[in-house]
């Protein structure tokens, strides 16, 4: 074989092998692609009062209240509410970096990603929320005393009768 003919085959070789170099980066590409879209960030109160979680947009998708909400204080329930919701958005954050991560290794294409993403959409990661609130519930994990009812409406003036239903 002639040596134009072995430079031509051996510069085959090299294109069939960045073929195949470029369809697994394709791949890699597609998985990391679902990944992102599936990834959650799950948070709960340290008083295990209020779960969220969050979508990869930040988005919160969910928020669930266990039975002891009832006991919790307004002004605190809402706070717990809120920070719940940040470190739900922060663990969901770290995630897709995990992922972009695997996908890309820590290379400076990954910060460069970053970096353009902030600076095209104008947003940063969430930061971390810190310490949590004070518990929604009583100290002490005692049970606050109900409110008394206020007298109901006479008879003539009020819906006695309607029940609100309560899942």
């Amino acid at each position: 074989m002639s040596e134009t003919a072995k430079r031509l085959l051996r510069r085959v070789e090299q294109i069939d092998t960045a073929a195949g170099d470029n369809r697994a980066r394709a791949e890699s590409y597609q998985r990391m692609t679902e990944e992102l879209v599936a990834v959650t960030g799950t948070a709960s109160s340290p008083d295990g009062v209020v779960t969220v979680v969050a979508g990869p947009d930040g988005a919160v998708k969910e928020i669930t209240f266990s039975d002891r909400v009832r006991e919790a204080q307004p002004s605190a329930l809402s706070a717990t509410v809120l920070h719940t919701i940040a470190q739900a958005r922060v663990i969901a954050a770290r995630a897709q970096a995990d992922v972009v991560r695997r996908g890309l290794g820590d290379t400076d294409l990954l910060d460069k990603v970053l970096a353009e993403e902030s600076q095209l959409f104008g947003d940063r990661p969430p930061a971390d929320p810190g310490p949590a609130p004070v518990s929604a519930l009583p100290s002490g994990g005692e049970h606050a005393a109900r409110p008394a009812r206020r007298p109901g409406p006479a008879d003539d003036e009020g819906f006695g009768d309607f029940r609100i239903m309560r899942r």
